[in-house]
């Protein structure tokens, strides 16, 4: 996994994502690769167009919490209406 961040580290900083701006992220960040993980992440990522790969990746999206603080309530205030419309119903029946 630390591979595909220094790549992407290297792509944000307008760097070309080869073997050697590899090794200098992983050895700056103190990590140690096999150089055979590095060449096959290399050749993994040639012609691949990082920027649509990212964009295309499954990202979670996290809502803030008022929001979801608010879609609470409105369930909430639906389930009363609910249950004091079926009230009224069964007074025409009572």
């Amino acid at each position: 996994m630390e591979l595909v961040h220094a790549a992407i580290l290297l792509h944000e900083a307008g760097k070309e994502v080869n073997e050697a701006n590899l090794k200098g992220v992983l050895n700056a960040a103190g990590i140690k690769k096999d150089e055979a993980q590095v060449k096959a992440l290399v050749v993994a990522l040639e012609g691949v167009n990082i920027e649509e790969a990212m964009k295309e990746a499954a990202m979670p999206v996290v809502q803030p919490v008022s929001q979801v603080a608010e879609k609470k309530e409105a369930k909430e205030e639906k389930k009363v209406e609910v249950k004091e419309a079926a009230v009224g119903l069964g007074a025409l029946f009572g």
